[in-house]
């Protein structure tokens, strides 16, 4: 899990690289509950907060960009 000052220290293809990673860890997450396999139920809704985080940095910037 990332902190949203870590997050918003990163660039933004850092950002994006990120924001990949955290959608591929929840299909993994997911994959492993419907398998039966996943022990940490709490991995799914660390890694939606995960992504919830890095779109509002993201939708953040965009705010500055578009009032500069």
């Amino acid at each position: 899990m990332i902190d949203s000052d870590k997050l918003r220290a990163l660039s933004d293809a850092e950002l994006d690289q990120a924001l990949k990673d955290a959608k591929r860890d929840l299909w993994q997450a997911r994959f492993e509950l419907a398998t039966r396999q996943l022990k940490d139920y709490t991995a799914i809704s660390g890694t939606r907060r995960t992504i919830a985080r890095i779109l509002t940095v993201r939708y953040e910037r965009k705010l500055v960009d578009k009032s500069a």
